[in-house]
């Protein structure tokens, strides 16, 4: 059944443009130079933020900190093991995926820690890639609070998902 969603929203669409008197396939090629727009003027920014990302973890930096960050880490319910999850997600959902599969290789995946670890890469986002595409689509200049609240809340989904687990599992 849900093989024929995309043909069906595909039909749909042309079936609507007729009704409309449009033209889809020139709507089609005006919407696709709009995205290549949006591309060219993103792509800096995401560039920016994986080699950020890149350097951060190859350079042991992420292991670094995570040491450093780990008592705290501890104090709000959440494992040791999971600092480095915790530090790449907000940077990066392919390398906080790498780091999540290598928990998974380490300690399980059904195990405390890698129940866990799901919650994290579950509960959180790509704050610092999706504000550079956000943000310089917008180009705001002025972020205000915008990244510091939105990684208190991936901190608070954290350290409640992880305590919840500890409590019920």
């Amino acid at each position: 059944m849900t093989e024929y969603i995309i043909p069906v929203i595909f039909l749909l669409v042309i079936f609507i443009s007729l009704i409309l008197r449009k033209a889809p396939y020139s709507s089609f090629v005006a919407g696709a130079g709009e995205a290549f727009d949006v591309v060219k003027t993103a792509l800096p920014y995401l560039v920016a933020v994986m080699v950020a990302v890149a350097l951060f973890r190859n350079s042991g930096a992420a292991a670094a900190v995570s040491d450093f960050l780990s008592p705290v880490f501890g104090f709000f319910g959440l494992p040791k093991e999971l600092c480095e999850l915790i530090l790449i997600r907000p940077l990066s959902g392919a390398g906080a995926l790498g780091v999540l599969d290598d928990i998974f290789v380490r300690y399980g995946a059904d195990s405390f820690i890698g129940n866990c670890a799901s919650v994290v890469y579950g509960s959180s986002e790509t704050v610092f890639y999706l504000s550079s595409v956000y943000f310089s689509k917008c180009k705001a200049k002025k972020l205000g609070y915008a990244i510091p609240v939105a990684l208190i809340a991936n901190f608070a989904g954290y350290s409640i998902g992880c305590c919840a687990l500890a409590l019920f599992a």
